[in-house]
């Protein structure tokens, strides 16, 4: 049987990453960690490349009490930085290595990507309310204290009259980083 899930793994469309030295000069992980990484991708990734169905399969699983499909979606997409539909283990790895081992410029730089949804440059209060409505969602209902309805819509409006610096109705990357560091 392992003669048949070799040819198998051979048929499916496979893709194997570049090489981990590349990689390793790309981010901040060292060779072994990028080998155990490497590992657990294609363990749930046996064709080396996640689609957003199996992506929000995986996510799923660490917020039971709640829906994570929506951010799982945001989050998706923000990984998939050639907008293909489709995350290799490189994008995912970059991806890891800015969140873990960013500085923290490079982290709200990926944070204000996931931000903008339509990936104009700039963060309107609709797709703030989006993905925050999309946190309170993953959350579920089981978040103490137990919210009030209009709790997303109240939070965008506190956090989006800090960050609209020049009250223009859009938040840019500079006023995004210079309101998180504040």
């Amino acid at each position: 049987s392992d003669k048949i899930e070799d040819e198998l793994e051979m048929t499916t469309v496979c893709h194997r990453p570049e090489g981990l030295e590349q990689l390793e000069a790309q981010t901040n992980f060292t060779k072994r960690e990028l080998q155990v990484l490497y590992r657990g991708f294609k363990n749930e990734c046996p064709s080396g490349v996640v689609n957003e169905e199996t992506f929000k399969q995986i996510y799923a699983q660490f917020f039971p009490h709640g829906d994570a499909s929506t951010y799982a979606h945001y989050l998706f997409n923000a990984f998939d930085t050639a907008q293909n539909g489709s995350v290799k283990f490189e994008d995912f790895v970059m991806a890891l290595s800015i969140l873990l081992r960013g500085t923290v410029h490079e982290k709200l730089r990926w944070t204000f990507n996931l931000y903008d949804i339509n990936k104009d440059g700039y963060i309107n209060k609709e797709e703030m309310m989006d993905i925050v409505k999309a946190i309170y969602d993953m959350m579920g209902k089981y978040t103490y204290p137990v919210l009030k309805e209009d709790a997303p819509r109240q939070h965008v409006e506190v956090f989006f009259q800090k960050m609209d610096k020049n009250k223009d109705g859009v938040v840019t990357l500079d006023e995004f980083i210079e309101s998180c560091q504040e």
